[in-house]
């Protein structure tokens, strides 16, 4: 049930223009200080994990570990996403609140 919140949130980010989704747009996010949260693939490789993690930590930026690179995708409606950034600080709020429950 709250998999399907998040995800749904997620949709309505998308929908809103709110999201930068793959590892460049979430990249670019971060350095310009758009990003208020970064979602990572729980099958992501290792490296991807790794970098998204030091990154956000240097940009003082929440980071998530949730779902699979598929669903990720399919819930904004494009092909396989292994990170995905939120630049609006509601929606970013509201999903650390449902990601911090599981």
């Amino acid at each position: 049930m709250l998999n399907k919140k998040i995800l749904s949130i997620l949709s309505l980010c998308q929908r809103a223009g709110k999201l930068a989704s793959g590892e460049l747009s979430c990249e670019k996010a971060l350095k310009n200080s758009s990003a208020k949260l970064i979602v990572v693939a729980s099958d992501a490789s290792e490296n991807t994990k790794t970098k998204f993690n030091n990154k956000s930590f240097y940009y003082n930026v929440s980071v998530f570990e949730f779902s699979t690179m598929e669903e990720l995708g399919k819930c904004i409606g494009k092909d396989c996403r292994a990170v995905l950034g939120i630049c609006d600080e509601n929606f970013a709020v509201k999903l650390k609140e449902y990601l911090e429950r599981i």
